[in-house]
């Protein structure tokens, strides 16, 4: 544990930080997993981009990811 008071601050608003981006993260893998499934209607699918937006957005994968992701769901829609 750190001594001095910036470095505890830091150490506390990164533990914060590091749970809500693991359930962010948990929540979209989730989301792309019922994206992904067999029959996964087109509603599904524009929530598993709209949130992969999101999560690029705000640094919690990264934009060339997210576009891969979206690439790969929108064949899956097409072929549907």
């Amino acid at each position: 544990m750190p001594n001095i008071k910036s470095a505890k601050k830091r150490v506390l608003v990164s533990r914060k930080a590091n749970t809500s981006n693991k359930s962010q993260k948990s929540e979209l893998r989730t989301l792309l997993k019922k994206a992904n499934a067999e029959g996964a209607d087109s509603a599904v699918i524009a929530t598993a981009v709209k949130k992969t937006d999101r999560a690029a957005g705000k640094g919690l994968i990264h934009k060339n990811k997210a576009a891969r992701i979206k690439s790969r769901l929108a064949k899956k829609e097409v072929s549907a």
